[in-house]
């Protein structure tokens, strides 16, 4: 069989499918935005903060595989350094990451039209969230079987989650943007469950969220990500209450999807008892308690990926209170740098972490359960050296390849 497969910006689920795919020899084409050789001689004279950025657009594909259509990407990425911001509004930007998406979904739907003509049809497509209408419409036309991925959970669910969050949360309200999706977008987005014939997630709660969906959906399959390569040992100090403060972190978004207000409230719960770090860029700065509680705090709003899982190494617990998640790569990037985490029943949570033995799991919105877990921890530091080892072993034993190689057994079922 062949698969066509796009995604604009990609990312490492989508390096793990494409890997997969084509060692199986079953990838027909991966169709995306910007692809950069990792061999290139011009990326040794770059500075190392952009070298990284570069990196990040790689594949572990043949280039013969890959077609790009990099204009518009490259427009949305050097436009606002010039101060023009306005051709990357959301949405309505000529240059807006939906641009981007709908460029690169539509040179897929020419593309498939054009791999029919010469008679190389592929058995299937295989689009993201936001990227896949043309493409499945025209797959549609022509026979082709539609495989949806839906990386995050449904639109409807979270509008009905997070209301709740606006009324918990009044003053942090201002950090959830996710209302701000036009109507015609959020259409799209149905008419994309709509036209698939099979729907992959990465997590039990994202094919909870598809409950909301008011038509009828097509088969789904749950595929957990996998966790980062781990390497060496780490070593724990068993006697927290004597050593300082308990050390979190919190690495995303600074947003309340997040939980962020959640993690703030262990401070004003525990005091010096514990202390927090947060890494993550603010949406905007129109929310004056989320600045107010980020001047109290350390604060990094951006660090390359190798130095975060450094930092994530130097504290006890990651502490993940998301309320609307599709997966939360962070989860299984803390477990492998042997970094226990307290995360919610709405991530990604209950499908990698066993309770109280490599993790905690607690409730979502429920401010009062972190503050519990945190506190039986500060009662019996001990814990943390206990759940950390067997998150690390829990990492060891589902690399990425194992996601890919899960991947490609359930498209091949379900094409």
């Amino acid at each position: 069989m062949k698969v066509v497969v796009s995604h604009p910006t990609g990312n490492q689920f989508s390096r793990a499918l494409l890997a997969a795919l084509s060692k199986a020899g079953a990838l027909g084409e991966f169709h995306t935005s910007i692809a950069v050789n990792p061999e290139a001689w011009w990326l040794n004279v770059l500075p190392a903060k952009i070298k990284q950025e570069a990196l990040r657009r790689t594949y572990p594909l043949a280039g013969e595989e890959i077609q790009t259509h990099p204009l518009l990407e490259l427009a949305r990425l050097t436009l606002p350094k010039a101060g023009l911001r306005k051709c990357t509004e959301h949405e309505v930007g000529w240059a807006s990451v939906d641009a981007v998406y709908r460029d690169v979904d539509q040179q897929v739907a020419k593309r498939l039209a054009v791999l029919k003509k010469n008679n190389n049809k592929p058995d299937a497509v295989y689009g993201y969230e936001d990227g896949a209408l043309s493409s499945f419409r025209e797959a549609k036309q022509l026979g082709i079987k539609c495989l949806y991925d839906l990386p995050i959970g449904y639109w409807r669910a979270g509008r009905i989650y997070l209301k709740a969050e606006q009324e918990r949360w009044p003053d942090w309200a201002a950090t959830l943007p996710g209302f701000r999706d036009s109507d015609d977008k959020l259409q799209r987005k149905d008419e994309e469950l709509i036209l698939a014939d099979h729907v992959f997630v990465a997590s039990k709660f994202t094919a909870k969220t598809l409950g909301y969906f008011p038509g009828t959906l097509p088969p789904v399959s749950v595929v957990p990500y996998g966790f980062p390569l781990v390497t060496g040992t780490r070593n724990y100090n068993s006697n927290i209450s004597n050593t300082g403060p308990l050390k979190l972190i919190f690495v995303g978004g600074l947003s309340q999807r997040k939980g962020i207000a959640d993690f703030f409230a262990l401070h004003d719960a525990f005091g010096d008892r514990v202390s927090l770090t947060i890494v993550g860029y603010k949406a905007g700065d129109n929310c004056p308690v989320l600045n107010e509680a980020l001047a109290k705090h350390r604060w990094i709003p951006s660090l390359p990926h190798q130095e975060v899982l450094k930092l994530m190494r130097e504290h006890d617990v990651l502490i993940f209170p998301s309320l609307f998640e599709g997966f939360g790569l962070v989860i299984t990037e803390a477990m492998a740098q042997g970094t226990p985490v307290i995360t919610t029943d709405r991530t990604a949570g209950p499908d990698v972490i066993k309770d109280n033995e490599n993790g905690w799991l607690i409730e979502a919105g429920r401010t009062e359960k972190l503050i519990e877990a945190v506190e039986n921890i500060l009662l019996h530091p001990a814990l943390v050296a206990n759940a950390g080892r067997a998150a690390m072993e829990a990492a060891r034993k589902r690399p990425w390849e194992i996601y890919g190689q899960e991947m490609l057994r359930a498209i091949i079922d379900n094409s």
